[in-house]
């Protein structure tokens, strides 16, 4: 299964732009902290991944605002001419809830 679910800050967003089959999309960059344990050890972790949101769901992360804390679920691929992985975003949650972390 290829699944992720992420709480990051929304820090980077570019301009709505379209695919081929003419669905909306939005590049984005998310920041990610946290603290974890591996191997018994504490580790902080923390990254900037890239993502996209391709269809309804743009409208969503559109209306956030940048530095918004939420978590983000969706799947990763590769990215185009093998540079990276992507994020693509299928839901946002950007409820009061939201664990976050100081960047």
């Amino acid at each position: 299964m290829n699944r992720l679910i992420l709480s990051a800050r929304l820090v980077e967003r570019g301009t709505t732009r379209y695919t081929p089959a003419g669905l909306p999309a939005l590049d984005l960059s998310l920041e990610h902290q946290s603290d974890v344990v591996e191997d018994r050890q504490p580790r902080k972790v923390a990254l900037t991944l890239r993502a996209v949101a391709i269809g309804e769901i743009t409208r969503v992360v559109a209306g956030l605002p940048l530095g918004q804390p939420a978590k983000y679920a969706g799947f990763l691929s590769d990215a185009r001419q093998g540079r990276g992985v992507i994020f693509h975003v299928t839901a946002v949650d950007a409820g009061s809830d939201v664990p976050t972390a100081s960047v």
